[in-house]
């Protein structure tokens, strides 16, 4: 095995590069692979347990400045000055990083959607929380269609503005369970809330995401092992 401890090993979805192997490829994926709680995994009401007040989040989102990046196989939004946060459990955690896979890595009572989008938060510790959105793809008027300039295209130019809280459904309620990141090193633990509410994707808008992207690029549904799952209306 490849004593690397870099972002440079490569990695990929299908062949030998693909998530069955990601644990080979290095030691530093081995590592977080040992993580006993890997994500993504099944939701369903029916196997989850109420979530208490204190499981609940609070979303400070503002509009800000991201950058648009691609690296690990997707498109992601960067935010250089990390404005919007969330709080958990009185820690904060500010948001990193958005991205998105497709199709979606979690499902809902088995069924899988064409589209989840992750948005990464961390905290001081290092400590990683994710919001999952799970997305079907229209043509139908939406919040993202072209004439409703949800991001605001600035042609020449992969500096963005907008309010992250673009990409979250107007009911907030949500699954929330640890686990761990969905790409090497798939390291834990992380705190996932899971958006039950299925929102539209204007298919223009994500064609714009997606050119140059990888088909797919979700990692495979991973074991519960006996972990418990909250659900909060």
């Amino acid at each position: 095995m490849k004593k690397i401890h870099n972002m440079d090993v490569e990695w990929g979805y299908t062949g030998a590069f693909g998530p069955e192997h990601w644990h080979t490829l290095c030691d530093w994926f081995a590592t977080g692979a040992k993580y006993p709680y890997q994500s993504p995994i099944n939701l369903s009401k029916e196997q989850a347990q109420p979530a208490s007040v204190a499981q609940t989040i609070e979303i400070y989102y503002t509009r800000e400045e991201f950058t648009e990046k691609e690296f690990k196989n997707t498109f992601h939004f960067v935010p250089p000055n990390t404005e919007s946060y969330i709080i958990f459990e009185d820690e904060q955690y500010f948001l990193t990083d958005i991205h998105f896979h497709t199709p979606s890595e979690h499902t809902l009572n088995d069924q899988q959607w064409p589209l989840e989008f992750h948005l990464v938060h961390m905290n001081n510790m290092g400590e990683n929380l994710v919001l999952g959105c799970l997305f079907t793809i229209t043509n139908e008027p939406n919040r993202f269609s072209k004439e409703n300039q949800a991001i605001k295209w600035l042609p020449g130019t992969h500096q963005q503005w907008f309010n992250p809280s673009i990409f979250l459904p107007e009911v907030h309620s949500h699954f929330h369970y640890l686990g761990s990141l969905t790409t090497p090193p798939t390291k834990g633990p992380v705190h996932w809330f899971v958006f039950d509410m299925v929102q539209p994707m204007d298919q223009v808008f994500l064609e714009q995401l997606k050119e140059g992207m990888l088909p797919f690029n979700n990692r495979p549904l991973q074991p519960l092992n006996d972990r418990k799952i909250y659900f909060s209306e």
